[in-house]
Order: C-alpha cells, then structure tokens, then sequence
C-alpha cells in the first residue's frame, strides 16, 4: 500500500462505507416478483428519481473523465452537461409520457410496440453491448485506476475483479430498489466531498487570476472554433444533442430510473430535477480539472487528476470519505448497468423465448445474467487503457451507436408514416456504418476518415439513417393503425394537459419548471461562453 497518499485511518473509512453500502442496498432490496426487482414496484417520488438520475450518471467514470478532459483541453467538456439539462426538457415534454402509460420494462420493448420485433431485438442487442462496453466496463477502468494508485503492487486484473464482484453483491440479490436507494446516499457524499475539494483547491492556486494565468484563454471557453480538437462549435449544435438525446431519452440505462416513478408527474419532476443538478457540475467537477494545471502541470496521465487532487489536498479522514465516496459511486454505476443489462436479457429475449416462466423465475434468470455480465465487463475492461482519455472512449463509442437509435425514435414519434421496416433498415444501416468506422479508426488512424472529428461524424450518420427511415417508409406500406393511435405525438395529447396543469400550482406545473431550468441554463452558458 503506497501509505504517501493514503493512512490507516482513510483505509478504515473506505472498508467500512463500502461494506456498509452492501447491507444498506440489500435493505432495500425488492424480488418478490419482476416488477419489483426490475423497476422497483414503480414507486419511487422524484427526489429519487432526479437524484438517482443523477447520481448514475455523475459516477466515478464521469467524476474521472469530466476532471480529466477539463485538465487537458479545458471546460468545454462541461457542453455535455448543460445540454443534458436542455434534453430533458425535451425528454419530459413529449417522451416521457409514452414511456410510462405504455407500461413497458424496456427501451426495445417499447419500439416493439412503435415498430415490430426486429427493432426490439436488434436495439437490446446494442444496449447490451453498450451497456458492457461503455458503462460497467468503463465504471470498472475508473475505480481500478483509483485503487492502482493506493495499491501500486496488486495487478490491475485482481483489482477489476474485486471492484466487480463489490458491485454484484447488492445488485444480484436486490434489484433496482437496492441500486436506487444507494445511488442516492452515494450522490449526496460524493457533491458534499467534490464541494470541499474545489473550496481546497481553489485556495491552493491561490485564486481565479492564477488559474488564467497558467491557462490558455480558450481553454476557459465553452464556445469553440470548428478546428477544436474538443468540442467544435459545429459538433456542439448538430453532435452533442444526439448523444444527449439517446444517452438521456432512449438509453436503457437512464431511461430505467424514470421507469420506477409512481405516476407521470414524478417522474417529470425528477427529470427535471436531474437536469437542475447538472449546471453546477461546472463548478465542482470541471473546473477542479483546469485548475489543476497549476498544481500539477506536467501529469502523464490526465484521468488521474482528480484522484490526484484528492490524495495531495485533503486532509486525512476525508480523503477516505471522499474516495469511499468515489468508489461506491462507481460500484453504484455499474451496478445501475448491469441492472439494467439484465433486465433487457430477461425481459427481451428470456421471457419471449421461454414464455412460461414465473414472475421469480424470471427474477433467477436475471441475476445468472447479471453474473455473466460481470465477468465479460471485467474482461474488456483492460482494452480501455488504449485511448487517450476515458471520456474520449465513452464519447466516441456513443457516438457510432447512438445515431441510427436516435431516428427510429424521433421520427417513429412524431411522423406517422414511419412503418417498421423503415425502422429495421435503418437501424442495420446505422449499425454497418459504424463498424465500418471503428475498424477504419482502429486500423487505419491515419486515414483521412479517421481524422474526423465524431461530433461531426455522428450528426453525419443521423442524416444517412433518416434518409434510409424515411425512404424504406415511403416505398411500403403504411404502419397498422394501433401502431400509431397510442405511440405516436399528437396535438390532442398537449391540449388535455394544458387542461389538466390549470389546476396544479405554478411550482408543480412542469411547464413552468422547464422555462425556469432553460433560462438557468442559458444564463450559465452565457456567462462562460
């Protein structure tokens, strides 16, 4: 143990946080049948949905990248964050409410319902890769990274496996409940301890004029030039609401915590409520990352900035509570996937297969599932190693999937001669392009292809699938009737609630809500643009 970063006590603290995580989650654990285990009994307020919408997102790989990306190209990366408060908005106003009155467990299976099994089938295919890939996999290469600075001689493999196996014990026996309530004991250290570490921090560089000092003008700017290597303009206005759009409105992931609300206006509320809790991210994830670069300028390693910051700054004691803190939310993360993950198996594929399966059953074969995810996250996990940054890795991968999901959504709800076939041959297009892409930037890194930047690239492969959706849609035969009458937006839907927020107040009327995120939003963009 490498004692010049971390004490006994710290140790202690960590130990004991992690094991008492354990049993707080398998408190609330809920498997008396599939809807429980799977969303909870759909009973959750939206002070826990919002804050486990957020706490899932803001984990430890975020944490990580966010300070790692800020070190080195600077505060753009923080464009994600506020644009997720602008998606849901949008995700609240005109998809949430399908999602909950159609009473589906699944993002596929809802385009079951839109569409026909073929899209179910091919996009759970996806989230499942998706889910191994970027989320727990990822979740997995953050918390190693943290514990490979405390314990420099135990082998990276040995590490994954013990944060894996941290992050199923709850998760296997508890379901959604576990990962929900935890999440939110998780969320509420991790901005209490990330707050403390940007106050420390700031007094260490001894001020705003220092960090301007030592940091290149652009690098404080969200709006950047369309060269940038980061965040171009271009890929800001066309790329990154894609990726926000399926990470927050399609994704199965995100889209699960929504799922677990006790009725429609919970669940707004607490999207909302996610939204609100991402602006200040700025303050106390991204720009702890550029500051920084005065205290450390010469890091080989930028995702190691955070925990960097953590191990030389605080104190003794709460720097076990913060790494506790740091670690329990990467083992919330991945265990909020590999949820999720399983849900789709038994859901999607296990119960169409075997449709005579009891509710436990069905609850059985979703922890085995569980199991095998694991162990294929945990071996992809070390590939991770091989890009430039986790965020870059979690970005660029997002961003070859989302595409082709994002039309079949879009243009399934809000044009109704969008027919399944449409949705099929899209969706495949998409999905061949995108290999095409990964082998040529994998193989080829020169290639002229290669050098496109993916918030270009993204937007790029949007238009060629909606062109194939709309195409394929036209030459056939026009969707069945009840594919359209319940899954598609209508004007009636937006005139009957109207109605209905005329007699809520106006701090519930979600509405006004929205207006009140968007204008907070607008006026932190401004301000750093």
């Amino acid at each position: 143990m490498n004692l010049e970063l971390i004490g006994y006590l710290d140790l202690i603290i960590i130990i004991v946080y992690l094991i008492g995580m354990i049993f707080y989650g398998l408190y609330h654990a809920k498997r008396e049948n599939s809807e429980d285990y799977f969303l909870a009994g759909r009973s959750m307020t939206w002070p826990i949905v919002g804050i486990s919408l957020f706490a899932a997102n803001i984990s430890s790989t975020t944490l990580i990248g966010l300070a790692g990306d800020a070190y080195s190209t600077g505060i753009s990366v923080y464009n994600y964050e506020w644009m997720a408060a602008v998606i849901l908005v949008f995700f609240s106003i005109f998809f949430l409410p399908f999602y909950l009155r159609s009473g589906v467990y699944t993002m596929p299976e809802f385009l079951e319902r839109r569409y026909d099994r073929r899209s179910r089938y091919y996009f759970s295919f996806i989230t499942l890769i998706g889910n191994v890939l970027i989320e727990t996999a990822a979740g997995l290469y953050a918390g190693s990274l943290i514990l490979k600075l405390v314990f420099p001689d135990i082998s990276m493999t040995v590490i994954i496996l013990i944060l894996a196996a941290a992050a199923a014990a709850y998760t296997i026996p508890g379901g959604l409940s576990s990962v929900v309530h935890t999440e939110v004991v998780q969320a509420i250290l991790l901005l209490a301890g990330s707050l403390i570490l940007t106050y420390i921090t700031f007094q260490e560089v001894g001020g705003w004029d220092n960090v301007m000092a030592a940091t290149p003008p652009e690098m404080v700017s969200l709006i950047r030039p369309i060269d940038d290597p980061s965040v171009p303009w271009t890929g800001l206005i066309f790329g990154v609401p894609l990726l926000g759009f399926y990470f927050w409105a399609n994704n199965q992931f995100m889209v699960q915590r929504v799922l677990t609300a006790k009725d429609l206006n919970h669940g707004r509320w607490g999207a909302l409520f996610a939204g609100l809790l991402k602006l200040p991210v700025l303050f106390f994830m991204v720009l702890p990352g550029t500051m920084a670069r005065v205290i450390f300028p010469d890091l080989e390693n930028a995702d190691t900035v955070f925990p960097q910051l953590v191990f030389n700054l605080l104190p003794v004691g709460l720097i076990g509570l913060l790494m506790a803190g740091l670690l329990a939310a990467m083992s919330s993360s991945i265990s909020a996937t590999l949820n999720s993950a399983s849900t789709l198996i038994t859901m999607d594929f296990v119960k169409n297969l075997r449709p005579g399966l009891s509710s436990k059953q069905l609850v059985r074969v979703g922890q085995f599932a569980t199991v095998i995810l694991v162990l294929l996250a945990a071996a992809w996990t070390p590939q991770i190693e091989k890009f430039d940054s986790l965020f870059k890795y979690l970005q660029m991968v997002v961003g070859l999937i989302a595409p082709p999901v994002v039309v079949v959504f879009i243009l399934g709800m809000f044009w109704k001669r969008g027919n399944a076939d449409g949705a099929f041959y899209s969706l495949i297009t998409g999905f061949v392009i995108a290999v095409i892409l990964i082998f040529v930037n994998v193989t080829m890194p020169d290639a002229v292809i290669s050098q496109w930047h993916f918030l270009h690239t993204a937007p790029l492969l949007f238009l060629f699938c909606a062109i194939v959706y709309v195409a394929v849609s036209l030459s056939g035969s026009l969707p069945p009737a009840e594919k359209i009458e319940d899954y598609t937006w209508k004007n009636k839907i937006y005139t009957d609630e109207t109605a209905s927020l005329a007699a809520l107040p106006w701090y519930k009327n979600f509405r006004i809500l929205s207006v009140f995120l968007l204008i907070l939003t607008f006026i932190i963009v401004w301000i750093f643009r």
